[in-house]
């Protein structure tokens, strides 16, 4: 648990680095190698979240995946777990968890082959996740088992060794602006 602290630590102060031309131009690009993935090409509803606080940009994503008739939806919290809300507009999300863009209002769904795009705070090249420490995508990801999973990360976010246990979820993938990593 200390050595997940340190890593978030130096992760959310290279985040705070991070202008904000820099995020939404890194996210571009990683947005781009997002795309041509075939797990993007061929689901029909993404699970996506709402970007908060210099973590990759998920707006294009979003807009792109609604331009080609696709389904999104992003996380609510509540208690322990994440409820997925159907999202037509980025006018449903206001302040919510921690001050997390969340949904206001909107149809809760389960998308089961959902393709779930996956933040976190740090990887490693295992694609071990250290996340924010509230097990939320953990424990989803162990009761929803058919998501196909991609994370996206800036390339500073990637730790030589990220620790883990044994009920973390490792995602599919994970893309960065320089690479994906299987």
């Amino acid at each position: 648990m200390e050595a997940k602290k340190v890593i978030r630590k130096e992760i959310f102060k290279k985040r705070s680095e991070a202008t904000e031309e820099q995020v939404l131009a890194d996210s571009h690009l990683i947005m781009e190698k997002l795309f041509l993935l075939p797990e993007f090409q061929e689901a029909s509803c993404i699970y996506a979240y709402a970007d908060y606080n210099h973590e990759v940009s998920t707006k294009e994503l979003i807009t792109h995946a609604w331009e080609m008739g696709k389904k999104v939806a992003v996380p609510k919290v509540h208690g322990k777990d994440m409820i997925f809300y159907q999202l037509d507009s980025f006018d449903q999300l206001e302040p919510g968890y921690f001050q997390i863009p969340e949904p206001a209002r909107g149809e809760a769904v389960e998308w089961e082959d959902a393709l779930m795009i996956v933040p976190g705070v740090a990887f490693d090249r295992a694609r071990h996740r250290v996340g924010y420490g509230q097990g939320f995508y953990d424990r989803y990801l162990s009761r929803h088992t058919k998501h196909p999973t991609v994370a996206v990360a800036f390339d500073f976010q990637l730790v030589p060794e990220a620790p883990y246990e044994e009920t973390d979820i490792l995602p599919d993938k994970l893309v960065t602006e320089k690479e994906i990593i299987e």
